[in-house]
């Protein structure tokens, strides 16, 4: 039997005729298309969704990526992801990269496993914000309203206390010493415990425990089992569940992010052609989830050449006017991997 995907498509739009999911020996292999579609500001990052018939979300609707099956008529599959979103949210792609590709069989559970895509490829893409206008109902959502946990701009987010005691419950809970041990150790490297340091670029592996412990509400849902009795529910305030396996690739998508932004100047997508170092820092601690330094930050953007002043200053800051500066492209020529590598001003309080 062709392995089952974490990412169902079983209710997103069906592959045309020719297309056959992978349902049992000799099925033809099908592709499904996801898309993590990405813009910020010095507020928050945000990322492009759709709203789907379900029972999970509000008014009986469930949120989720733009996402579909690769056709016969898509000649690749990053145009197949193009021609996807833009039926479904009318936005135009400019920055894509693939992400990953999802072909596991452990989060897909009875009949309707069967009709699922045998693998999922999932794209990032980074677009400075337009207003969709789709067939489908499409919104601009901020990320941390599925990961509340991953902002630490103010602080430790007071949801982690929460989270914190319900993984030691489900470490204490293993059936054997040996587990119990690589349970909590994987919970410390996750989640910065027993003396290791937060690491914000793992948003996956945070994510994996929680659906692993039950503590997500997709856990429950995809794999058809009921809280414990007593139990608080798993979706009591720990981040908006998304359709199918979409939260997962989101978490993967973030993370990627995050690590790339320290090696390369992606952040420059997200930016307008002109803005402040104010701006720029504000939108680089939004996507990471901590505050930096600032002259820390300034020091770096200057010795890596990353802009360049426009001339002209801007009025919006609320203070004194500050030079705009916008990215220097020759900078992509001048050195193999120009980016921001983050220094936190100060350890997010534990």
């Amino acid at each position: 039997m062709a392995a089952r995907s974490r990412s169902n498509l079983a209710r997103l739009p069906h592959p045309e005729p020719g297309h056959t999911a992978g349902t049992g020996r000799g099925a033809a292999l099908s592709i499904g298309l996801s898309a993590v579609i990405v813009t910020a500001s010095v507020q928050e990052p945000r990322v492009l969704t759709i709203r789907l018939p379900g029972a999970d979300g509000e008014d009986g609707r469930v949120e989720a990526l733009p996402s579909g099956p690769l056709e016969a008529a898509h000649r690749t599959l990053e145009i197949g992801l193009r021609a996807w979103v833009e039926r479904q949210t009318s936005q135009k792609l400019g920055y894509v990269e693939q992400l990953y590709t999802f072909g596991d069989r452990d989060r897909a559970a009875g009949e309707a496993a069967l009709a699922l895509p045998a693998l999922t490829v999932a794209y990032l893409a980074l677009v400075r914000e337009a207003r969709p206008a789709g067939a489908a109902d499409a919104e601009w959502r901020g990320w941390y309203r599925y990961f509340p946990w991953e902002d630490w701009r103010g602080g430790k987010p007071a949801l982690l206390d929460l989270i914190e005691a319900r993984l030691e419950a489900w470490a204490v809970g293993a059936a054997s010493d040996a587990e119990r041990r690589l349970r909590r150790e994987r919970v410390g490297l996750g989640f910065g415990l027993h003396g290791a340091a937060w690491n914000e670029e793992l948003v996956l592996e945070r994510y994996e425990l929680l659906y692993e412990a039950g503590v997500v509400a997709e856990a429950p849902r995809d794999l058809g089992y009921s809280p414990p009795q007593g139990a608080p529910p798993a979706a009591s305030g720990v981040g908006m569940p998304m359709a199918l396996d979409h939260r997962r690739i989101m978490a993967t998508a973030i993370g990627r992010l995050r690590g790339k932004i320290k090696y390369r100047p992606v952040v420059f997508e997200l930016m307008p052609p002109a803005f402040t170092l104010l701006q720029l820092q504000r939108t680089v601690e939004a996507l990471a989830g901590v505050r930096l330094h600032k002259q820390n930050f300034r020091r770096l953007v200057e010795q890596q050449g990353l802009v360049e002043e426009t001339g002209e200053m801007s009025a919006a800051t609320g203070g004194r006017p500050a030079r705009l500066v916008r990215f220097r492209r020759e900078v992509l020529l001048e050195r193999p991997a120009p980016g921001l590598r983050l220094r936190p001003g100060r350890r997010p309080a534990g």
